[in-house]
């Protein structure tokens, strides 16, 4: 009998400390504050996206480019991996035509 008050004590006293947290919430951390910190700061650029392998094939030779960088140590970014994907494949498919007498 006596577990079986203890566990009833100990949910609602839970339940009474998770609705007292979320009613102080706005309290404790003001709204101003939440807005600042949620917001991204102006000074700070946004990286460029990579470009995928998709505009590396339609672009071979800068993805040749590209690939001849990287391997110099002069570019380092996903493009690396993207262009010399992009690049494997046009040669694969070159090859196959080839093979195939096309």
């Amino acid at each position: 009998m006596t577990q079986g008050k203890t566990l009833i004590i100990v949910l609602v006293t839970l339940i009474i400390g998770f609705g007292a947290g979320f009613v102080l919430r706005p309290i404790i951390v003001p709204v101003d504050r939440t807005a600042i910190v949620a917001g991204s700061p102006a000074a700070a650029p946004a990286p460029a996206e990579p470009r995928g392998t998709q505009y590396f094939a339609a672009h071979l030779d800068e993805a040749r480019q590209v690939v001849a960088q990287c391997a110099e140590g002069t570019v380092r970014s996903a493009e690396c991996a993207n262009a010399e994907q992009s690049v494997i494949e046009a040669e694969g498919r070159e090859r196959f035509k080839k093979f195939m007498g096309n």
